[in-house]
Formats: structure tokens, C-alpha cells, sequence
């Protein structure tokens, strides 16, 4: 196995660097020994291993196998080798374990001539012997021999090394092969190395598993949770095999995360507002409960799968990726595109596996990828089968807002020297054109040109999807089918020839003086003809006798007469058949009658669909899945249950963990109060004892929390952050609660007691705001492992003694506070000193944290903050002109103020006219018919509007950071009118106001793909500081920032929807010119914005 081969090498102790030292040189007369006789070779070993003396043999040896790593066989020195099994020299022994266990299988006869040696061998002091006894001794595949290997394997299992158990289970595996019958004893010796804590066992003995008894999914509930918090310690290969067996594991545990409501739901929690009534809250996490509340069991392994997405291992990468995308919430399975997209950076094989999941990835959840859409672009150096994945993933992702990126790409690709290629480029367009109706004339258009293209597969393809696309809307394209009728003398290709004529057939009544000449032209060349173009002549001569019989009627019987003797088997019976069916006769039977209903009847388009839509029901990452067919050993993820199984199930072996850990500890976590925590004589113990204490404690924390999360009744559980986060926040409020009082207790004066209260209270907000940002940042990654904690708490220890002597002077230290000295205090409120069992871990900062801290300030005041705007646009756009809506007339412009509907939403102020001499009743806002995720707030419904009366409302309108049009109907008593709204891209902005430094800084993180440039002439008019800024503002909503030079000017925004930034900046530059460059994350915005503030800057 492979797996035996890589841990040994891990754990071969002294002999791996002998071999690697002494290997090579004496290998040496072997390279040279090319042109010598083998048997020559081998009598000097086999001499050299009947030696008395231990470095003769050990010389041999290591010859021998340096034999084997360069592939050469040395079987015939097995009865030589297996002499020295009993060898009592170690060096010896090992290497002649190694080579037994390469042959063992092959000489089983001889091999079981040691038998009695490899048992004793299984005594062995030596830990690396014992194993290798064990591999040698499950490698001789003998049914006699099989309760031996099963009682070898029942010792092993119970070994003091992890080393001897982890070849214990892979024993295990072997001996099921060779006896099934073994299963249920082999079952027990599993259930009991599934409870190892050694994270050298865990992957084996879950891969023996999943070999023997994958079904037996109750010997895991005892060891899941343990199982996932080992994980991240596994090595790779494990790592892998326990990924895939908790995916299937949870998949029949818990419920199903995608309920519909479930992204609403998830939204609320997120967005609860932290200064909301206790009653508030109460009702809103009731709502979430009631909808959908994710078990805690679920969290921890989404949690613990979710640091291995940065593993430097593709295998164990693309295995967490498959687990969120079965098992996370849809919210929460984007985190996985980003390491996925990582991975396209190794080699072809890797590459090839991961798009081949990426592309059915992206055919359910398109928005996963469509922020990589570039890492998807094709190269020239990619091999074929890499470029058709990736077109096959961009045809996915195409959408209205990119398709014509991708139709530029596409071009390029048709013109590739790589003939597959461009043909799959050409299919590609076809699909685009079926899915997004707005571009299907443009590739219409595109596809036809390609038929004039020197290269017969480009044009051949071009005609099998112009057939294809066709066949949707027929009665606009004759001249298409004309054009393409003429390009039949010129096109050899069978599948193109016979598309073109099946098309002609088929619309033969849209082209009644072509089809009749095509069938000469065709009739001619018959007898050359490929078999399914003849099948095609033989369909258009029937279709043509049929509708046109009196033009057509003698070339047809001709074709008819052709086709009788032809080679072909096919061919014959079709002949008949359409003989029959349409040249009346007495033998003609009822069929006759429906000739022209069954070969002239309207045929349903095709449906062009991805090739990876099949295999969605595999589970991703597995060979089934990259064959598209069930591989032998597949298993099945089965369907979420409706009613998720007892969690108590799993909760057993947390509570034997703690009793484990309570008789290990002792009484350490009684003697140690939340008051000593601070105490002088903690700082003066031993730090080897203080070191030891914190890792204890912290493993009694980790299963403690496990506990926690299960009993948990709270929906913390439905949401990313952990138990323990939230248990840590309310500890920070009850601490910060004491502390509130000792200020006033201990000042004598009035005006101290009131600075002292003052100053409380700011802390306790900004403690508790704190305290919350640190759940959320804790919940985003989860990765921080113990002994980073350890480090912290050691570090933080300076901190805790400047923490108390600020306690004993509160009110000197307090009255004035600076913008540090806050910071400090806020640190005192996050630590939860109350929690005795959380305070190791929790109640230090790292000097990294408190550098991070730092920055945050209680005035409020942050670096990049919302301004007014600059300029308010007095440009109009007209919603309902007066003739359409009857004398009712509406004109809107966008008035570049917060809106009050929602601070998400673009402020409209709509303005109703009524033009006619009659009063209008009830306007209002009717059905809206909206893209999805972007949200309308209408005005309140106007009573009435006198005659020339005039009004402007207000509106909110949420465009989700895009152009998309807002269609809605503008109704009133008696009509209703389709109107509506869409935004400049310049309306979508928020003008930010920041310094010069943090501008560039911001830029030095938006380059790459997030930048957008463009050199551009600029009239010497414009070229003032002055008119660049007005320009500017009055095409977008931004602010200005200032600039330490006369040539740059700087921009900046912030998205509405979304609130990223938007940095424009100026440049100009000698003759005329200037560089305008965007740095965004929403890069189609900024593209979007570039296009429309070029033609401001360069016009006259």
C-alpha cells in the first residue's frame, strides 16, 4: 500500500539516513555491472549474505535494496535474504524487513517458512521491528495463515506505539481482502482503535473503516467530535480519508442547510443590531430558531475543515471544498472558490481535476466563481484538455453583466492553431447564444462570418451550431440557410455537409428555389458520399417529393434507386422505408396518408446543456465523479434526513473525555479563582510547571467546549461564530459591570465621581462593541491553534501587572483619558476575568491583537468616513412622458443624499406633473418587477393632483452595485403604466472624504485585477485643476482628496449597496494627456465608470 510505504519512510528512524548515506555509493558497481551477466551479480550477494560476518551481510543488503528503489528485480535472492530474518544485528533486520515486505506476496511459500520468526518478531523491543513484523506478516496472502495475522492484529491494536497500532489498522484492510469471514472480529478491533487519541492512528483506522464497514455509522457518533478536533493534527494522507467519511457521516446526522428560507433567516441573525432591547432580540433569535438552527456538531466540523483550505496539499484542499459544498449552508460554500482558485496554479493533473469539479460547481452557483472569472482565461502553454475545461467553466459564468468579455475572449480562441479548441470555442458561443437571449443575433452574426474561415473544422462546427441555433427561430434566418446552401460545394466535412442539408430539408418551403438544386448538385455526388450524408439526401429528397413533387418527383425516385444498392445496411432500409412511406402504391400501408405529418412535423429545438450537468450526483473529488461513472468502491452520499438523529448519540464520549481529564488534572482548576488570576505569585512560578498547567487546562477547555456546544440551546449555533465567543462577550459584561462601581466607591470628590462614571460608561460600550468584533473575527478563522494561545498568555503577562496598578489608582489614571490610555482601559473590560475556565486562554492579548487594537478610538471619527457631496446634478431623466401616461407626466433625477428608506438604497426624487385639465386620483407605486436581490421603496400613495399641479416624492431604490434596471408600474385610479428607472453608474456612489496617505495606502491593496486605467487626450481647456474637478464630481458622486501635487488629482467613493471603495485618480501628463486609473474590488463597476469618465475628461 501506499500509504505503508510513506509512514514508514516518516518513522524509519536510523535506518532511512544509513540507506540514504550508504545506498548510493555501494550501489554503484551495480550501475556499471550493466553489460554483466545477473547471475554473475547476484551469486557475489548471495555469497556476501552466507557471511559470518554482520558487514558483509549489511553490505549486501543495502545493495539489494538499492536494487529495488531503481525498479530491478531481486526476487531470486528471497531464500538468501529470508536466512537472515532472525539476524540479531538491527541494522540487518530492518533492511531485511524491507525487503520482505516487497516480496513476501510475491514467494509465499518460502515466506512461510519464517512464520515462526516474524511472531517473534512481534515481541520485538524495537518498535519499527514490530511493525514491519506485522507488514510482512499481512503481506503473505495464505488463507492458513489467517488467525494468526487476526491475533497479530489484536495485539498490535493494543500496542504502546501509535506507530504499531497505525500498522495495525492497516493490517486490518488486508486480512478483510484475503478473508471476508474475519469482518465481525475485525469490526471490534476497529471500534476499539477508533477511540486511539493518536493522530498517527486516526486516518488508518478511518480508512480500515471505510474499506469494512462503511454502514456501521454508530461506531463513529462516540468518536466524531473527537475525530474533528484531531484534524488539523493528522497528517495529509488521513486528513483526506476522515474528510470524506464525516462528509458522508453528516449527511445522515443532521438536516439539511438549504432550506429556502435559510438565507433570509441567516441574513436577520447577522444583521441584529447590537444596542437593540434584550425583548428585540429575544423575538428575533425565537424567529431563527423556529426556521432553522444548525447543530453545534455541524458548526464544529465546518469550523475545524475550514483552516485546511490553506494545506499546501491539493488532495486534502479539494476534500474540504466537497465537504462545504455538500454540507455548508449555500451562504457559507463561497469561502471554498478562493483556495480552489489557488490550486489551478499546480501542475496539469492537478489543474485538471479541480476544474472538472469547479465546472460543476459553477453550473449551480455561478456566483461562487464569477469573481475569479480572469483566473479562468485560457493561456497558449495550457494542454487541450485544460483549455476545454476552462471554456466550459466561462460558458457557465456567462451572464448578461460579462458576456461581452467573454464573446472578445471566445474570439480569440477560434482563431487557436489548436483545431479541438476551436471547434469547443464555437459550441461554446452556440450555448452562450441560447441562454442569454440578448446576445443569440450577435453570435448569430459572429457565426456566419466564421463560414467564410479558411479552416474547414472551424467552418464545420460553425455550421453544425448555426443548425442548432437555427432551429429556435427559423422564420428570421433565410437568408442564413441561403448563404449556407452555397457553402456546400466547399465543405467536405460529413457532419457539416449533412447539417446543411438536413436544414435545407427541413425550411425547404422558406427556400423553394434552392432545396430542389441542392438535391441535383447532391444527387450527382451520391455515391462518394459519406454514409450520413446520404441519409440526409435521401430525408431532403423526401421532403422535397412532398411538398414540391412537380419539380423534384424523378430526381427523388433516382436518389431512391441509388440509394437500393447501396453498401450501406442503413442506407438499403431507409431507402425502403421512404420508398414506402411516401411513393403511393397498392402495398402502401395506413402510414402513407401521415407521410408529410411524420417527415415535415415541427421539431423541438435542441437544448444545448453542459456535459457536467450529468454528474452533479456524484459526490465532487471522487474518481465517479471525473469518470461520470460509478467506479467500484463508490459510495453514495445519501439525502438529508427529514428529522435529524438524537445528538445525545454523540455526546457520550465528552462526558468519559472529561472524567479522563478530571483524574489527570486533579484539583487544578479549583485552585485557581478568577482573584489569583491577577496575583503576584502566578508570575513567579516556575515557567516549565506554568507551561505544562496552560496545556492541560487548555485540553480540558477544547472537550469542555465540545460539551457546551452540544447542550447549547441557543441559535449561535445557525450563525459562524462559536459557543464559546459569545459565552466570552457576556463574561465581558458582567466584569465590566463590577468594575463600573469601584470608580465612585473609592474618590472622595464629587467631580471625580461624575469623570469616573462618565468614563465607564464609554468603556462599556466600546468594550462590548469590542468584544462583538472579536467573535466575528474568531468565527472568520477558526485557525488559531493552542499553542499560539500559550504564546499569548506568556507575552501578556507585563500586561496583567500594569492592569492591576491601574486598578489601585482608577481615578487619577481615568480623568483625562488620551486616545491610548481608553485603549488600555477597554482591554481591562475584554479580558473575561469572571470565567475561571475560559481565563487562560482568553484573558491576555497578544502584542499583534493589541497593534491591531490600537487604531480604534471612542469618538467615532474613522479614518475613511461618508461626506456630503460635492456637486448636485440638475440633469432630469423622464420616467413617463405626458402622451403616454394620459396627461400624467414624471420626470426623476438623483439627488446624491442619504436615503432615509434604507442605507443601502440610492436616493430618487420623483417628480409627478399632471397635464391635463382634470384632477388624477391615487398615485401610486404598483407591481415591481425587479432583478433579483435588488429591493424598491416607494412613495406613500399621492390622494390627488389638480390640474398643471405639480409634486416630487421621494423614492429608494437598492440597485445592488449595478446598472440593472429598477421596472416597476406607476399607477392611478384608473391606469397603469410600465416605467423604469436606470442608474448612471456615477449615481451608485457614496463621496468618502480621507487624507492623501490612507488613499495610497488603500491603493497598494487594490492593484492587480482591481485596477482599471486608460490613457486619454485631454483639451488644453480642461487641463485647470478647477474644471477637472467639476468635470469629474458632476459625472460621479465623489469626493475630492487632497493632493500634494498639481498634476494628480484624487477621487473617492464608496459603493451604496456594498460599501467598497472606488479611488479614481487624475494624472496628468505632458502633450495632452492623462492616465485616469480606478482601483475597486467591484471591478465591472469600475470598468463601467472608466468608459463614462473618459469622454468627460477628453471632450472640448
Amino acid at each position: 500500500m501506499a500509504g505503508n510505504g510513506l509512514s514508514y519512510s516518516e518513522q524509519g528512524g536510523e535506518a532511512a539516513p544509513e540507506l540514504a548515506q550508504e545506498a548510493a555509493p555501494t550501489a554503484a558497481p551495480a550501475a556499471f555491472g550493466l553489460f554483466s551477466s545477473d547471475t554473475k551479480k547476484n551469486e557475489d550477494l548471495k555469497q556476501m549474505l552466507e557471511s559470518s560476518k554482520d558487514s558483509s551481510k549489511l553490505d549486501a543488503m543495502k545493495r539489494i535494496v538499492g536494487m529495488i528503489a531503481k525498479g530491478k528485480n531481486a526476487s531470486e535472492l528471497f531464500p538468501a535474504v529470508v536466512k537472515n530474518v532472525a539476524s540479531k544485528n538491527i541494522e540487518i533486520k530492518k533492511l531485511v524487513y524491507v525487503y520482505l515486505m516487497r516480496y513476501a506476496e510475491e514467494q509465499q511459500d518460502l515466506a512461510l517458512l519464517s512464520i515462526s520468526t516474524f511472531q517473534r518478531a512481534l515481541k520485538d523491543p524495537n518498535q519499527l521491528i514490530r511493525a514491519s513484523a506485522l507488514r510482512v506478516l499481512s503481506s503473505i496472502r495464505v488463507p492458513i495463515i489467517v488467525p494468526i495475522m487476526m491475533l497479530a492484529i489484536k495485539e498490535a491494536s493494543s500496542d504502546l506505539s501509535p506507530y504499531v497500532r497505525k500498522n495495525a489498522a492497516h493490517a486490518i484492510q488486508k486480512l478483510y481482502s484475503l478473508d471476508p469471514e474475519q469482518k465481525e472480529m475485525l469490526i471490534e478491533v476497529i471500534e476499539k482503535l477508533l477511540k486511539d487519541r493518536s493522530t498517527l492512528v486516526a486516518g488508518s483506522v478511518v480508512m480500515a473503516f471505510e474499506e469494512v464497514c462503511p454502514d456501521r455509522i454508530d461506531l463513529i457518533h462516540k468518536n466524531y467530535r473527537k475525530l474533528c478536533t484531531l484534524l488539523v493534527d493528522v497528517e495529509e494522507w488521513g486528513q483526506v480519508v476522515i474528510i470524506h467519511m464525516l462528509t458522508r457521516y453528516a449527511r445522515t446526522q443532521f438536516v439539511s442547510p438549504w432550506k429556502k428560507d435559510d438565507e433570509d433567516v441567516v441574513e436577520e441573525y447577522n444583521e441584529n443590531n447590537f444596542y437593540e432591547s434584550d425583548d428585540e432580540q429575544k423575538e428575533k433569535d425565537q424567529k431563527v430558531k423556529k426556521t432553522y438552527v444548525m447543530d453545534p456538531d455541524h458548526r464544529l466540523l465546518l469550523r475545524n475543515t475550514k483552516p485546511l483550505l490553506q494545506s499546501r496539499n491539493a488532495a486534502v484542499v479539494m476534500a474540504v471544498a466537497q465537504l462545504y459544498w455538500h454540507l455548508a449552508p449555500k451562504s457559507e460554500a463561497g469561502i471554498v472558490s478562493k483556495s480552489l482558485v489557488r490550486l489551478l496554479h499546480s501542475n496539469r493533473e492537478v489543474q485538471y481535476i479541480v476544474l472538472q469539479n469547479i465546472a460543476t460547481m459553477s453550473i449551480q452557483r455561478k456566483g461562487m466563481f464569477e469573481p475569479y472569472l480572469k483566473s479562468f482565461y485560457v493561456r497558449s502553454t495550457d494542454p487541450t484538455m485544460i483549455k476545454t475545461l476552462k471554456l466550459e467553466i466561462l460558458t457557465n459564468l456567462a451572464n448578461e453583466a460579462n458576456i461581452s468579455t467573454l464573446l472578445r475572449e471566445f474570439q480569440t480562441y477560434v482563431k487557436s492553431q489548436d483545431k479541438q479548441f476551436a471547434a469547443a470555442t464555437i459550441q461554446a458561443i452556440g450555448r452562450c447564444a441560447t441562454n442569454i437571449t440578448e446576445v443569440t443575433d450577435t453570435c448569430l452574426n459572429g457565426l456566419v462570418c466564421l463560414l467564410s474561415n479558411r479552416d474547414e473544422i472551424v467552418v464545420a462546427e460553425s455550421v453544425v451550431v448555426i443548425k442548432k441555433l437555427l432551429q429556435t427561430q427559423p422564420a428570421h434566418h433565410g437568408e442564413i440557410i441561403k448563404h449556407m446552401a452555397k457553402l456546400l460545394d466547399n465543405i467536405t466535412v460529413p457532419v457539416a455537409r449533412a447539417s446543411i442539408l438536413w436544414l435545407i430539408g427541413e425550411y425547404c418551403e422558406r427556400v423553394p428555389k434552392i432545396a430542389p438544386d441542392v438535391l441535383r448538385k447532391t444527387a450527382k455526388s451520391f455515391t462518394n458520399e459519406d454514409d450520413l450524408v446520404k441519409l440526409q439526401i435521401l430525408n431532403l429528397g423526401a421532403k422535397l417529393y412532398l411538398t414540391n413533387s412537380k419539380q423534384t418527383k424523378l430526381l427523388t425516385q433516382y436518389v431512391l434507386n441509388l440509394g437500393k444498392y447501396d453498401q450501406s445496411y442503413d442506407i438499403r432500409d431507409r431507402t425502403r422505408f421512404i420508398r414506402q412511406l411516401i411513393v403511393p402504391n397498392e402495398k402502401s400501408g395506413a402510414l402513407s396518408k401521415y407521410a408529410k405529418k411524420i417527415f415535415l412535423a415541427q421539431k423541438p429545438a435542441p437544448l444545448l446543456e453542459s456535459p457536467f450537468k450529468a454528474r452533479d450526483h456524484f459526490q465532487l473529488g471522487t474518481l465517479s465523479h471525473t469518470l461520470n461513472s460509478k467506479a467500484t468502491g463508490y459510495l453514495e452520499l445519501s439525502d438529508w434526513p427529514e428529522v435529524a438523529p438524537d445528538p445525545a448519540l454523540r455526546n457520550v464520549e465528552a462526558a468519559e473525555v472529561t472524567k479522563e481529564w478530571t483524574v489527570l488534572l486533579g484539583k487544578t482548576k479549583k485552585e485557581k479563582p478568577a482573584e489569583k488570576f491577577y496575583s503576584e505569585s502566578e508570575e513567579e512560578e516556575d515557567e516549565s510547571a506554568s507551561t505544562s498547567a496552560t496545556e492541560s487546562e487548555s485540553g480540558s477547555e477544547s472537550e469542555k467546549e465540545d460539551k457546551e456546544e452540544g447542550s447549547s440551546d441557543e441559535s449561535s449555533g445557525s450563525s459562524s461564530s462559536s459557543g464559546e465567543s459569545s459565552d466570552s462577550e457576556s463574561d465581558s459584561k458582567e466584569s465590566a459591570g463590577k468594575k463600573t462601581s469601584r470608580p465612585a466607591e473609592k474618590s472622595d470628590s464629587e467631580d471625580s465621581k461624575k469623570k469616573a462614571k462618565g468614563i465607564t460608561k464609554k468603556r462599556n460600550m466600546s468594550s462590548s462593541s469590542d468584544s462583538e468584533a472579536s467573535s466575528s473575527e474568531e468565527s472568520s478563522s477558526d485557525s488559531k491553534s493552542e499553542s499560539d494561545l500559550q504564546s499569548d498568555s506568556q507575552s501578556g503577562k507585563p500586561g496583567r501587572a500594569a492592569s492591576s496598578k491601574k486598578e489601585d489608582k482608577p481615578v487619577q489614571d481615568r480623568k483625562a483619558p488620551n486616545k491610548k490610555d481608553v485603549f488600555l482601559l477597554d482591554l481591562d473590560d475584554f479580558c473575561p476575568v469572571a470565567s475561571p475556565a475560559a481565563a487562560p486562554a482568553a484573558a491576555v492579548l497578544s502584542p499583534s491583537l493589541i497593534a491591531d487594537l490600537e487604531g480604534l478610538s471612542l469618538s467615532g471619527s474613522s479614518v475613511i468616513d461618508v461626506t456630503t457631496q460635492v456637486f448636485v446634478p440638475t440633469k432630469t431623466y423622464e420616467l413617463l412622458h405626458r402622451m403616454s401616461g394620459k396627461g400624467l407626466a414624471a420626470h426623476y433625477h438623483f439627488s446624491r443624499q442619504p436615503c432615509i428608506f434604507g442605507e443601502r438604497m440610492v436616493s430618487v426624487q420623483v417628480t409627478v406633473t399632471n397635464t391635463t385639465d382634470q384632477k388624477i386620483e391615487n398615485i401610486h407605486i404598483g407591481e415591481m418587477k425587479l432583478p433579483a436581490g435588488m429591493r424598491m421603496h416607494g412613495f406613500n400613495p399621492i390622494e390627488s393632483l389638480e390640474p398643471e399641479g405639480s409634486i416630487t416624492v421621494s423614492m429608494g431604490i437598492d440597485f445592488c452595485d449595478s446598472t440593472q434596471t429598477a421596472t416597476f408600474q406607476l399607477c392611478t385610479n384608473e391606469d397603469h403604466f410600465n416605467v423604469s428607472i436606470q442608474p448612471p453608474v456615477g449615481e451608485l456612489l457614496l463621496p468618502v472624504t480621507m487624507s492623501e496617505k490612507d488613499f495610497k495606502k488603500e491603493q497598494g491593496m487594490l492593484t492587480g485585477m482591481n485596477e482599471a486605467s486608460a490613457t486619454i487626450a485631454v483639451a488644453p481647456q480642461n487641463s485647470s485643476s478647477p474644471v477637472i474637478i467639476e468635470r469629474v464630481v458632476k459625472a460621479a458622486n465623489l469626493g475630492v482628496v487632497p493632493s500634494g501635487q498639481d498634476n494628480i488629482h484624487r477621487f473617492a467613493a464608496k459603493t451604496v449597496h456594498s460599501g467598497s471603495l472606488m479611488l479614481v485618480t487624475v494624472e496628468l501628463k505632458e502633450s495632452s494627456t492623462a492616465q485616469l486609473i480606478i482601483n475597486t474590488e467591484k471591478t465591472v463597476i469600475g470598468s463601467v465608470l472608466l468608459r463614462e469618465l473618459k469622454p468627460v475628461l477628453s471632450q472640448g
